[in-house]
């Protein structure tokens, strides 16, 4: 008898691969296999880039440009549309300050799932509503809980924005406390990192989220102390 793997031993074993590379595609924040993703910033040096997400918000976002303000500390927008467009000045002023502002979609609803129709519906309502707030065109992209399917990156590129996902989440959407967040990003962040926060809430557009405003003095501190340099990604 042959000891060789029959057909459809084969075609199973080809079908499970093929079934957790896709699973890995579309739930891994940084998988390339839909696709490449900006996942951390280049080379080896000692910088840093702190990102936002699923702003603006009336009260977490203009503490946190208070903050980088006064920190002179460039950072990078997620801006959800719906959420800009009630709040178009807080786009706006992030933009005129010198941050990066990027698409995260409009709805905020995870996109493995959804036809291409609807994601491309979705990246162009938030493109568009970054445009109207703050004249500016997005070029990064990042799908809301890094939840990707095959065309989410290609219909992003078409739009002229890159992938990015994160090296660093600290869940601070979660609210651990303001000691926590910091103490999480300090112990976690390495050269070259690009770090999760969150200045909206992606379900509420008056979410809390002053736990991450108040953090981000120790956080700025911290990673200047530790030799770090805070960049913005580069949008382009």
């Amino acid at each position: 008898m042959s000891s060789a793997p029959s057909l459809g031993g084969a075609l199973a074993a080809g079908c499970a691969l093929a079934a957790g590379l896709s699973l890995h595609g579309a739930l891994h924040r940084n998988s390339p296999v839909f696709g490449r993703v900006i996942s951390r910033l280049p080379g080896g040096a000692r910088t840093v880039a702190l990102t936002f997400d699923d702003g603006p918000n009336p009260d977490a976002t203009p503490r946190i440009l208070d903050v980088l303000a006064h920190e002179g500390a460039p950072a990078t927008f997620f801006i959800l549309g719906r959420h800009a467009e009630r709040w178009p000045g807080l786009v706006k002023r992030a933009g005129d300050e010198g941050h990066c502002l990027a698409n995260h979609g409009y709805h905020h609803r995870k996109l493995h799932l959804r036809s291409p129709s609807y994601v491309r519906r979705d990246l162009e309502l938030g493109t568009s509503a970054i445009v109207r707030a703050s004249g500016r065109e997005p070029g990064l992209f990042r799908a809301p809980h890094g939840f990707r399917s095959p065309w989410v990156s290609a219909i992003a590129h078409s739009l002229g924005q890159r992938v990015v996902g994160w090296s660093l989440g600290v869940w601070d959407s979660a609210r651990p406390g303001v000691d926590a967040i910091v103490e999480r990003t300090l112990a976690g962040v390495r050269p070259g990192s690009i770090v999760l926060l969150h200045d909206g809430d992606g379900y509420d557009p008056d979410g809390d989220r002053l736990q991450t405003a108040d953090a981000l003095p120790g956080i700025i501190q911290g990673l200047r102390r530790a030799g770090y340099t805070l960049l913005a990604l580069p949008a382009a």
